[in-house]
């Protein structure tokens, strides 16, 4: 039957109606928001959500900011949400959207107030961009009549700025990470080192600093300085020279790897969100319980130039600009867990957290709702199943839950938040630590939305009452009726949620930009797909319209939604979505297929498992070792040998050698085609793997299979979303030819289960039974025999899918695995950082290139130096190692510095300018002379080597 509901435009999962003004109760229409006027600040899904949500609550007055590289600099970036939006005098043009500069900014500040006044809006909702936390915009907001839909300035101010929030959360008894929050205060302390020097400098420069505050000799020189900064913040003066503040950092994180030795430590803008903004050094002194002064000295060293780059991706790096950098422990072993806040000033509700460990780089890819109802539920299956290590894991994540969202309700309070805001928090075992708070609604925060919704009752009557099931809309409310809101109450709505980051990256999670999207598959049943709108028809035609992935922003393309009773189901739900979505464009890459592979390595394993923030990394390490050992492995070449083999095992016998090789020729496709796919594509493999690790054994070096094989290669088919449609295109789907034999095949296995009294999974009791020559199962003989003949027809060349297990035990695949008691067990060897960088390099080859060339890895922006007024990396006549950096590729959004593959010098800089340059990939940027010359591989020579590693595979299968 055909899909009839639109899942992308009309999904009931997160559209209703919201007019709350068509209510039959006088207090709930007393909270109607059709008066609200906003004005969108933001882009990205969010801005398409929040236009959705505002009309489905009869909100009519509302507008948009459009940037110029949305729809002038970029024209094939266009905003999809003008398919909807047809309305130009909605949408308002600013050059971008938050300022380049400090000047810029303010600026953009001045023109988005002046559009509002303009045009009638009387809010402004900035979504999760780096707007919506600047506490000096939403002042600025405020001080204009306007109403922000988020936290108020105080609230920003006290629990935004990182340094801020943490001193808070020492005062209110929340655990917090070791570390140093007002190095700024320190490099001022340093150079002017008494509170006469300090007095005189704000005298000498004109500071407006409280009087009282300046007398106060109860003020240790530290809080001094802080006071005296925040004037200087407001003068817009630096105090200090940025290579002052970076000396102050080496010297405390010296300090630090003193006073905790094996440890790495975390710099951190305290203006940073999104991973932007951080950095971590020490990776040397890891392995070292008593490192030396000189160890020391050398890993903090480098704190100087990662304090620049923090400060650069922040934009923080400008005269009067706020430079403190949070300087903290990096607690090792830990998963990132975030709690869901809501509050109106007066009473504060957590909503349940967020496991967000699944991330690289800093950056989110796979969030999974935590709540104390799903916990209980799944300690209490764990008790059943006997399962005491798992019972006893969840339990210690029960409590740690609560403790977190009590205190983070209690932190809530302290600030007076008045919007939604995220308490963030590390996890290691039984312990938590906050981290930081984004004042702000997340990008994930559709999760807490699918597994609890807000029921706010009248006071005065319990059966008065009405639901909000989204965020966006709360936060309308509380802008709108703050104060009169009561506290609601939190109702459990679906068991689980689980969110998957589409990005535009390549195979190995490195930013892909200039790609072009030409078709998408349409939703199916039960998932979500907050895409900015790229899936919209043309209103024209009705056709998808192409969307081009453009470089200037970060690399989402989609945030993909499902639900479930449990984790399972929903991990369950998210692996058929990504299955059944089909996206086709011009040089487009994404993170399809790495989330496919995860999520049904966590199904293969344990959906509840603890991953940690270093998993991903050891992860694709693991998955560049499956490709590598896959290209080994010619599959042709193998069915061809296979067929060999048996012509050799039964030349005996001619009508027995042509009735196999008769077999082997239909079956040839049948078994070649998923194999290939999964040969090429190793995230497949990983998560196809994970899912069959019961199905195989290996003895004596020798492959046994445990389940049928004809029963897994039909699940293989329905895995590479292969199995059977006649109306889809042959080259998708199994042919067929094959799928009748398959089919034929497995109604055969299935009356003999029937016969036998078996269930599916009795494969080997079956095979058992069926290499027995005297009759089975009450079989006359002549029947018995044609059962028997028939079973080694269907089981002939099964061997050669085996296979694809010989690459999981060569690779030790599954020494990567989940514990009894939910930890994850990494081998130490993933952690190498070369392997990691040479596997990275088999994901995703370099671009070719010749001897006496160094290219970009892909497209972005260039740039030669660290950092305006700083020297290039390197000048024409300079020589350079391997591993030193040569130049930095901005690729959406993130700071990458570009290592030299190997020696050499450089003769010439081919690419004039180096403050910003667009480029591509492959784009040559140095002419160079190598330190050793390139020895070019014979072809020939790797295609012996290929069949030599096919027949040692077909050896241990046959």
């Amino acid at each position: 039957m055909a899909q009839t509901t639109d899942y992308y435009a009309n999904n009931p999962l997160i559209h209703r109606d919201r007019r709350l003004g068509n209510a039959s109760s006088e207090w709930v229409r007393s909270f109607s928001c059709e008066n609200l006027k906003p004005l969108i600040v933001c882009r990205g899904p969010i801005r398409l959500e929040a236009m959705t949500v505002y009309e489905e609550m009869g909100i009519r007055h509302y507008g948009i900011l459009l940037s110029e590289k949305d729809s002038i600099v970029y024209p094939n970036a266009l905003s999809p949400e003008l398919k909807r939006l047809t309305d130009t005098s909605r949408v308002h043009r600013v050059p971008d959207y938050s300022g380049a500069s400090k000047e810029e900014r303010v600026e953009r500040i001045n023109q988005i107030i002046s559009i509002a006044r303009d045009n009638g809006y009387d809010s402004v909702f900035a979504g999760y961009g780096f707007m919506a936390e600047d506490d000096e915009f939403v002042q600025a907001i405020e001080d204009a009549g306007l109403k922000f839909i988020g936290p108020c300035a105080a609230t920003q101010r006290a629990a935004g700025k990182k340094d801020e929030a943490k001193r808070t959360a020492l005062q209110v008894d929340v655990s917090v990470t070791p570390g140093i929050d007002n190095v700024t205060a320190r490099t001022l302390v340093s150079k002017y080192p008494s509170r006469e020097a300090l007095l005189a400098m704000v005298k000498a420069e004109g500071l407006a600093v409280d009087r009282q505050l300046l007398d106060d000799e109860k003020l240790s020189l530290e809080e001094l300085a802080d006071q005296i900064l925040f004037a200087s913040y407001e003068k817009g003066i630096d105090l200090f020279s940025i290579d002052e503040l970076c000396a102050q950092v080496e010297k405390e994180c010296a300090e630090m790897f003193r006073n905790y030795p094996g440890a790495r430590i975390r710099l951190k803008a305290i203006g940073g969100g999104g991973g932007k903004g951080q950095r971590i050094l020490g990776a040397s002194l890891l392995t070292k319980k008593n490192p030396s002064d000189a160890d020391i000295k050398k890993a903090a060293a480098d704190a100087p130039e990662l304090t620049r780059e923090v400060l650069l991706e922040v934009k923080a790096n400008g005269v009067g600009d706020n430079k403190n950098v949070l300087i903290e422990l990096n607690i090792e072993q830990t998963r990132h867990n975030e709690i869901q806040l809501l509050g109106n000033g007066s009473w504060c509700i957590a909503l349940g957290g967020r496991d967000c460990s699944l991330q690289m780089h800093e950056q989110k890819l796979l969030e999974v709702s935590v709540t104390q109802e799903g916990l209980a539920l799944e300690i209490e299956k764990a008790r059943q199943a006997g399962l005491k290590d798992q019972a006893a894991a969840l339990e210690t994540d029960l409590q740690v839950l609560k403790r977190m969202e009590e205190q983070s309700e209690r932190f809530g309070t302290a600030v007076g938040l008045d919007s939604a805001s995220t308490f963030e928090c590390i996890v290691d075992r039984d312990r938590h630590y906050f981290m930081e708070v984004n004042t702000r609604i997340q990008v994930e925060h559709r999760v807490t939305e699918l597994v609890y919704k807000l029921k706010f009752t009248n006071p005065e009557d319990k059966d008065d009452f009405f639901i909000v099931e989204s965020l966006v809309e709360a936060m309308a409310l509380l802008a709108e009726h703050k104060d009169r809101l009561p506290r609601p109450e939190r109702l459990p709505r679906f068991g689980a949620s689980v969110e998957a980051r589409l990005n535009a990256t390549d195979c190995s999670l490195s930013p892909s930009a200039g790609g072009v999207i030409r078709n998408w598959s349409k939703p199916i049943e039960g998932e979500i797909r907050d895409d900015q709108g790229i899936c919209f028809p043309n209103p024209d035609t009705g056709l998808f319209m192409r969307y081009n992935v453009s470089g200037a922003y970060d690399s989402n393309i989609a945030l993909l939604l499902t639900k479930g009773d449990d984790r399972r189901a929903s991990y369950e739900h998210l692996a058929k979505v990504l299955r059944n979505t089909v996206l086709r464009g011009t040089n487009l890459a994404t993170n399809l297929e790495f989330h496919y592979g995860l999520v049904n390595w966590f199904l293969g394993q344990n959906v509840m498992a603890k991953p940690t923030t270093r998993f991903v990394v050891p992860y694709l390490t693991l998955v560049g070792r499956l490709k590598e050992e896959a290209q080994k492995n010619d599959v042709v070449y193998a069915f061809i040998s296979m067929k060999k083999h048996f012509a050799k095992l039964y030349g005996g016998d001619k009508e027995t050698a042509r009735a196999v090789s008769e077999t082997l020729d239909r079956k040839g496709t049948l078994l070649t085609r998923p194999m290939e796919v999964l040969l090429n594509d190793p995230h497949l493999l990983s998560g196809w793997l994970s899912l069959n690790r019961r199905s195989f054994a290996i003895e004596n070096g020798k492959l046994v299979w445990l389940r049928n094989p004809l029963v897994v290669l039909e699940e293989t088919y329905a895995y590479l979303n292969m199995s059977y449609d006649e109306t889809r295109p042959a080259a998708e789907v199994i042919w067929s030819h094959d799928n009748e034999l398959l089919q034929g095949a497995l109604k055969f296995y299935a009356q003999l289960r029937e016969a036998f009294g078996l269930d599916k999974g009795e494969f080997i009791k079956l095979r058992e039974l069926l290499e027995q020559e005297k009759p089975q199962g009450g079989y006359d003989q002549q029947t018995w025999a044609a059962i028997r003949e028939a079973h080694c027809g269907y089981e002939l060349g099964n061997e050669l899918f085996g296979m694809l297990f010989m690459i999981a035990s060569k690779t030790d695949f599954f020494d990567f695995r989940v514990e009894d008691d939910l930890e994850v067990t990494i081998p130490e060897y993933l952690h190498d950082p070369e392997l990691q960088a040479a596997m990275k390099k088999v994901l995703v080859p370099p671009p070719a290139t010749k001897a006496d060339e160094i290219v970009t890895p892909g497209g972005g922006m260039y740039y030669a130096q660290e950092a305006p007024g700083m020297p290039p990396f390197i000048k024409e006549g300079d020589h350079f190692e391997a591993g030193q950096p040569l130049f930095i590729l901005e690729v959406m959004k993130m700071f990458n510095k570009i290592p030299a593959p190997f020696a050499g010098t450089v003769d010439k800089i081919l690419i004039e300018g180096g403050d910003g340059v667009i480029v591509q990939k492959g784009q040559p940027i140095f002419k160079v002379t190598p330190d050793e010359k390139f020895v070019e591989v014979d072809p020939k020579e790797i295609a012996r080597e290929k069949r030599a590693q096919t027949a040692e595979y077909l050896a241990a299968v046959l």
